[in-house]
C-alpha cells in the first residue's frame, strides 16, 4: 500500500510542483489549499505525513498544527517564508516535526519527508505502547560547571543562582550533556533524548533546542561559554571557559 502524503499549500503552482515530485517518488498525494480543508482532510483520512504551509487562508498552518497535534501524532513538516529563530521555535513548540523555509529545493523536501517517515516507522510500536526517550546518563544529583547548575533530581537549572525555566526537551538535552562534561554529542545522539511518544523528531529540532538553551544560560548567546558547537560533529557542554 502506498504511503499517503497530504500537502496543504495555498500557492497552487508550488503545490503542484510538490505533488509531482512526491508522486514521482512513489507516494500517494492529495493537495488542499486552505487550512480548514487541510484540517478536515487530515481528520477524515489521516495521512502518513502532512506537508503544511504556515500562511494558509482560513486557518493558518500554526493553528492547523496545534489542533491536529492535540489529537494525532502524525508527522508534520512545515513550510514557510518566515525564517527567524523565533518563528522556528513557534512551529516546533506547537508540534511540527521539521521545518523548511521558502524557497526550497523539491528534492531536499522529498528527502526530508523520507527521513521523517523512516523515523516514524522506526519509533512506532504497538498502539498501546508509547516509545519512551532514554534516560539521561547517571550523574550526581547536582552538577555545577562555571556557574551553571543542573539539579537532575529536582529538574532545576540555575545560572549563578538565577533559576532558568527549561522545557522538558531542553532539560533532557542539558542534563545528558551535564552528566558528561566536554564529551562531544552528535545531533543523532541528542535526538535520542527528544524522541517522545512514538512521534518522529528532526535533527533540526536539536539545533533549535541548543539555540534556545543558549538564550537562557549564556551571557552572550552568540559567543557561548557553556554550550559549544563542535563543527561537523555536534555539541558539548564545556567544563571551563572555552568560548566558540
Amino acid at each position: 500500500m502506498s504511503t499517503y502524503v497530504l500537502v496543504a499549500e495555498d500557492d497552487r503552482k508550488q503545490a503542484e510542483l510538490i505533488r509531482r515530485y512526491l508522486a514521482h517518488d512513489g507516494y500517494e498525494v492529495s493537495v488542499v489549499h486552505d487550512g480548514r480543508t487541510a484540517l478536515g482532510e487530515a481528520t477524515r483520512r489521516p495521512p502518513d505525513l502532512l506537508v503544511l504551509d504556515w500562511m494558509l487562508p482560513g486557518l493558518d498552518g500554526l493553528e492547523v498544527c496545534r489542533r491536529l497535534r492535540g489529537a494525532s501524532e502524525l508527522p508534520i513538516l512545515m513550510l514557510t517564508a518566515r525564517s527567524t529563530e523565533d518563528d522556528l521555535l513557534r512551529g516546533l513548540d506547537l508540534g511540527a516535526d521539521d521545518y523548511m523555509t521558502k524557497p526550497f529545493r523539491p528534492r531536499e523536501l522529498v528527502a526530508r519527508i523520507r527521513t521523517l517517515l523512516r523515523r516514524s516507522r522506526h519509533t512506532a510500536g504497538p498502539a498501546t505502547v508509547a516509545a519512551v526517550p532514554p534516560a539521561a546518563p547517571e550523574s550526581p544529583a547536582v552538577l555545577t560547571v562555571d556557574g551553571l547548575t543542573v539539579n537532575a533530581a529536582q529538574h532545576q537549572v540555575f545560572v549563578h543562582d538565577r533559576p532558568v525555566n527549561c522545557t522538558p526537551g531542553e532539560f533532557r538535552i542539558l542534563s545528558a550533556m551535564a552528566a558528561s562534561p566536554d564529551r562531544v554529542f552528535t545531533r543523532s545522539q541528542l535526538l535520542d533524548y527528544l524522541t517522545d511518544h512514538g512521534r518522529p523528531v528532526s535533527e533540526r529540532t536539536v539545533d533549535v533546542h541548543i539555540l534556545n538553551l543558549r538564550k537562557k544560560i549564556e551571557t552572550s548567546p552568540r559567543r557561548p561559554q557553556h554550550l559549544l558547537t563542535v563543527h561537523g560533529i555536534g555539541y558539548k557542554l564545556a567544563s571551563g571557559d572555552h568560548g566558540t
